[in-house]
């Protein structure tokens, strides 16, 4: 199988949505109670007949996680460097048609942005762009992380799908972890969301992971945009490519994200809503199915959800974080990719993390440590 896609071509979204919902408190039970589980117990897990087992489901998703991970908690901060971008998405404030002023941020200010940051206390930076190959570029990246890379331990990218060469050009430069989500694993609808742009390439987008791995990335980051789509069909087509990806690519690393849609400056409404008890729900859902994934949650959630799901199978958080270039120093009102709903600083929620008896953790890898693997 030379691809994920290869696999995900086996596989029809509505004869999948119908076998999630038609699961029984049986199947449920026999994925609590199994050691080894698949991908069919995953479905069991996200059905609507496991609703009534969360509290079930919760208890067992933090015992796994503090095996696994102990009590400790990785904080990480976004560095949005431009809201430049060739793509139209119905979803996103940097859109090509939402008529805003565009900003990419000089080396001057990357410096500004990444000075205030450290005073904050992180140690690990995730890099975020729109999708501008003119403007932001592999040539941009390596630049930036030139800049970067002196000042953090850990620094992962979040931009445009690249070429394997393009990435591993990136690996010298100190690159840790490449986030690329699918937003939806729904061709149509996929299509519907993405109607302008290189973006609008399902295909390209979806074998993108393929690329990371034959590049040798250190960790990959997969997830959808919740409520583009039926949440629980798109989760499982997430945890099938996870599933994949860590056979075809077992020395690298995995995390899931969770971001559901959040109101910006063009107003999308959700497709389909996606409550809390339902995220909590999905959160454990992973951690049960697989114990070695690393499972984050944004500052788009509310501080009462995040206080109260810390505990469940979260080994990361962000926080004090700005969705625009220049967010932190440089230009603060500009505009934002998202509405933040979390606004609480860093220190307070390093002071949350201990109050639940818990570690914050601001660095917990650094790529000197890393030992080359002989290709």
């Amino acid at each position: 199988m030379s691809s994920f896609k290869d696999l995900f071509n086996t596989y029809c979204w509505d004869e999948v949505k119908e076998s999630i919902y038609s699961n029984t408190e049986a199947d449920v039970l026999q994925a609590l109670q199994s050691t080894k589980r698949n991908i069919e117990d995953f479905k069991a897990l996200i059905s609507p007949a496991a609703e009534p087992f969360l509290e079930e489901m919760a208890q067992l998703s933090q015992q796994i996680s503090q095996k696994r991970f102990g009590k400790t908690m990785q904080l990480y901060v976004p560095l949005y460097l431009s809201n430049e971008c060739n793509n139209i998405c119905t979803y996103c404030g940097f859109s090509f048609d939402n008529k805003v002023r565009r900003k990419t941020l000089t080396d001057r200010e990357i410096l500004q942005e990444v000075e205030t940051i450290k005073k904050k206390g992180y140690d690990h930076i995730l890099l975020v762009t729109g999708e501008a190959n003119q403007t932001v570029h592999v040539d941009y990246f390596k630049n930036a992380m030139e800049l970067v890379r002196p000042h953090f331990s850990n620094v992962s990218l979040e931009v445009q799908p690249l070429e394997q060469d393009e990435y591993e050009a990136l690996l010298p430069y100190g690159l840790h972890a490449v986030l690329v989500y699918q937003e939806t694993y729904h061709r149509e609808d996929y299509k519907k969301h993405h109607p302008k742009g290189k973006k609008s390439n399902f295909d390209y987008r979806l074998e993108t992971p393929d690329r990371l791995g034959k590049a040798g990335i250190h960790k990959m980051g997969l997830g959808v945009l919740i409520g583009l789509e039926d949440w629980r069909t798109d989760s499982f087509f997430t945890a099938l490519h996870l599933s994949y990806l860590e056979k075809a690519y077992w020395q690298s690393k995995y995390s899931i994200s969770f971001p559901r849609l959040r109101p910006f400056s063009g107003g999308l409404e959700p497709k389909v809503n996606m409550n809390d008890r339902e995220l909590v729900q999905l959160i454990c859902a992973y951690r049960i199915f697989n114990e070695e994934i690393e499972l984050s949650i944004s500052t788009r959630e509310s501080e009462i959800f995040r206080n109260n799901v810390l505990k469940l199978g979260i080994t990361s958080m962000s926080a004090g974080s700005k969705t625009n270039p220049g967010g932190y120093a440089v230009e603060p009102e500009a505009l934002k990719q998202f509405e933040i709903s979390d606004e609480r600083s860093p220190e307070q929620i390093a002071q949350l993390i201990k109050s639940q008896g818990y570690e914050p953790v601001w660095k917990d890898w650094d790529s000197s440590l890393t030992i080359p693997l002989d290709k």
